[in-house]
């Protein structure tokens, strides 16, 4: 049997004196360029470079409301199909594409409080101010023909939300209780309720759809099970959360916006700690919606800013924001995952791409592939200061970026008072609490 050994002669490594220069092994193949790594490096830099200078975002607003925008809902079957409920009780249906008001309703007296349209997308529901549940047709009315509600539920208090079932004709209203309706009923199949305050928001879960969830006004999160008919489990917070919206690719995650300028990414298994906590708004966040891929949500918060946030990243990796801008009330993300959609105090919707400088339009093979190199290529130099510098900077108005300092200064001397607390204490005494833990009071099952 015959062993190669791996021989190396010393003399071609071993420098003589301290001040010789190091022997570097040359590999003569034409294919392998001595200075590849530092091309790359270069190239990656210029590719950052370019991302920046052409990330412009804004693509249009939607203008015709005649007081702010306070809900949106999505087509469920046409990516172009917008709806947006305001302030003044009055429904607008928009086409993307032409960027047009196609039909108007004056649905409630007093604010639309919810919409959502039903999985089929032939109708959608609204509720409002004045106590109603109302059904309406997604076309618009023929010649002659007025536009009048397929149905109305007169309820005896205020609705604050509605969702519809992903599958079965069954929509869910929130107020003073959770209520889960038949469509061809006039009263509520049950009644949900856990606590006396009033619940802001119910979601029904895209994937186990007999699951949804509610917040309410007493800084809980309320999780019920429509088969059992009784509510599964409640987890306290420090501050109130004013909505929530489940991962559609992962059955048990959701994420809550909350008042106290975060989000948290919860597993429902698992409520005695989120899984994430989202930290980048500087007041509270008012709207939260996640991309169909499930890798990215997007927030509105009352900063006058929209925030885009991997589901495993604690900081934003995008942040939208005009002067005109006022405080951004509802935000949806498009079924396509390449639009962003935002309902603002100031009777706007804004559009805008999910990925600040991306191309619309066909892209040529060339194109195609100079894009997925340059990707590859800043994926792995991301880490480089310098590249990783240019990536992360973000222009902000003036009264963010302050607020965003006295933050800072203020978590800094928590911690410091938290130490110096710990120092001159009796060991063990002042136990260590983690950022993901510090804001939950208690769960309850």
């Amino acid at each position: 049997m015959r062993v190669k050994v791996l021989s190396r002669n010393p003399d071609d490594y071993v420098r003589e004196t301290k001040l010789d220069l190091q022997r570097v092994p040359r590999n003569y193949d034409p294919l392998l360029h001595p200075f590849e790594v530092p091309r790359e490096y270069i190239r990656a830099l210029n590719a950052t470079k370019l991302e920046r200078l052409f990330a412009k975002p804004f693509l249009g607003s939607l203008d015709g409301h005649r007081d702010g925008v306070n809900c949106m809902a999505k087509h469920p079957k046409s990516l172009s199909t917008v709806l947006s409920g305001a302030c003044d009780g009055e429904v607008k249906i928009w086409n993307l594409t032409k960027r047009q008001c196609i039909r108007t309703i004056q649905a409630h007296e007093g604010f639309v409080r919810g919409m959502c349209a039903r999985f089929c997308g032939t109708s959608f529901f609204t509720v409002g101010d004045d106590k109603t549940v109302k059904q309406w047709k997604m076309e618009s009315p023929e010649n002659g023909e007025e536009e009048e509600p397929i149905h109305t539920i007169l309820g005896k208090t205020v609705f604050t939300g509605i969702d519809h079932h992903w599958k079965e004709a069954v929509f869910a209203t929130c107020g003073h209780q959770v209520d889960i309706w038949d469509e061809q009923r006039t009263s509520p199949m049950c009644s949900l309720t856990w606590g006396f305050d009033s619940i802001s928001s119910v979601k029904f879960n895209p994937i186990e759809t007999y699951l949804l969830g509610s917040c309410a006004s007493d800084r809980n999160i309320v999780l019920y099970d429509m088969r059992k008919s009784t509510p599964l489990k409640k987890v306290i917070l420090n501050m109130r959360t004013n909505t929530l919206c489940w991962n559609p690719m992962e059955a048990f995650v959701f994420t809550a916006a909350n008042e106290d300028y975060n989000l948290y990414t919860f597993d429902m298994r698992f409520l005695e700690s989120p899984m994430t906590v989202h930290m980048d708004h500087v007041s509270a966040v008012l709207d939260v919606d996640y991309s169909p891929t499930g890798k990215e949500f997007v927030s509105a918060s009352f900063d006058k800013s929209v925030r885009i946030f991997p589901v495993d990243k604690g900081h934003s990796r995008e942040v939208y924001h005009t002067k005109r801008m006022q405080h951004v009330i509802t935000v949806k993300w498009t079924s396509d995952s390449k639009y962003i959609l935002c309902g603002s105090d100031e009777m706007n919707i804004r559009l805008w791409k999910a990925n600040a400088s991306e191309k619309l339009g066909v892209l040529a093979p060339r194109e195609k592939a100079a894009m997925n190199y340059n990707q590859k290529l800043k994926e792995k130099f991301q880490y480089h200061p310098k590249i990783r510098r240019i990536a992360q900077h973000r222009h902000l108005p003036k009264s963010i970026f302050c607020q965003i300092k006295e933050q800072r200064i203020m978590r800094e001397a928590r911690r410091r008072k938290e130490l110096n607390r710990r120092k001159h204490s009796k060991p063990g005494s002042v136990p260590f609490v983690s950022e993901r833990k510090k804001h939950i009071v208690a769960v309850v099952k």
